[in-house]
């Protein structure tokens, strides 16, 4: 019974915190974060259409990259309204259904990131161990396929998480330590016992994150194997550096992550602006990066980027 009355007891809204101690200097903050958004959003996109329109990039490690862009823009667009919020207007509220919808989809967005890298780390095996094979093996309808399992995984396992926290008492404080709303985040909150939620979230990173950086791993050590038994050093080289982009593509992604992990469990000590800029940094940066990477490493995507720039350019000067 008494757990019933707790479950009416949450507030209306939370309140997000930008950086600390760098208030005063939002409005010249906002400027530069908005040209981060507009890059991650622009190079995701001119990935995305390069690829749609690219005959020669119709195969399956482009199909992956798309949906690695696809991911990207759902994780810019899932942070962009609360943070151009706090930082262009100084509005800090988010009701507490947005701020359930925006952490699913945030956690969503990164699973599915997380699930697109092993895919991607699988067509790298694929194409160095048995490349006269590549195209039988990884067919268009299994690349679909693979892409509905990613997807269907990443919505399934994170469903059940706004509902555990909707069932949580909040009637204490009501301030958040990020510029968005992450499960950890909002759990801190509940005055209630968040055991439940805590095994559930450790469940879901394990059955995730956890599943497909060992999954990734074990790729890159049968790959490392498999590049190994190549006689020519050249060969080898050349072998290895198809798989650059990916690589960074990784380390982009789960280095802030396991930032993260290891600041909520273990760095309770340090400031609030290096949590803050670790949680900005997990979020923000895959979406920025990966099309740079991807666009240095891929001519076609570098050539539609510049004739895009030399299209507005003549635009502009007619």
């Amino acid at each position: 019974m008494a757990d019933n009355n707790h479950s009416h007891f949450q507030h209306l809204y939370f309140v997000l915190t930008g950086i600390p101690g760098l208030e005063q200097k939002y409005y010249w903050m906002a400027f530069p974060l908005g040209a981060i958004y507009v890059i991650a959003l622009f190079g995701n996109g001119v990935i995305i259409s390069t690829i749609k329109s690219e005959l020669s990039l119709h195969m399956p490690m482009y199909y992956f990259l798309c949906m690695l862009a696809l991911a990207d823009m759902g994780l810019a667009l899932c942070t962009l309204p609360s943070m151009l919020g706090i930082f262009w207007f100084n509005y800090k509220s988010i009701t507490f259904d947005a701020c359930l919808v925006q952490m699913y989809f945030i956690h969503t967005f990164s699973a599915i990131e997380s699930g697109v890298l092993v895919a991607m780390a699988f067509d790298r095996v694929v194409a160095i161990w048995n490349p006269l094979r590549y195209s039988t093996i990884l067919t268009n309808g299994v690349v679909c396929r693979t892409g509905a399992v990613i997807l269907t995984r990443a919505v399934c396992v994170v469903f059940p998480v706004p509902f555990l926290i909707k069932r949580l008492p909040f009637y204490g404080s009501n301030i958040l330590s990020h510029s968005f709303c992450l499960h950890q985040d909002v759990m801190r909150l509940a005055c209630a016992s968040t055991r439940v939620n805590s095994l559930y979230g450790l469940i879901a990173v394990i059955f995730t994150k956890g599943s497909d950086s060992l999954s990734i791993l074990l790729s890159y050590v049968f790959i490392l194997r498999t590049v190994m038994a190549i006689t020519s050093g050249e060969g080898r080289l050349k072998t290895l550096n198809t798989c650059v982009s990916h690589i960074c593509a990784v380390l982009i992604f789960y280095v802030p992550l396991i930032g993260v992990s290891v600041m909520h469990r273990f760095g309770k000590h340090l400031s609030p602006l290096t949590h803050a800029l670790m949680a900005n940094a997990y979020l923000i940066v895959p979406p920025v990066l990966n099309p740079l990477v991807y666009t240095v490493k891929t001519k076609e995507i570098r050539r539609k980027m510049i004739q895009i720039f030399v299209q507005n350019k003549i635009t502009a000067e007619g």
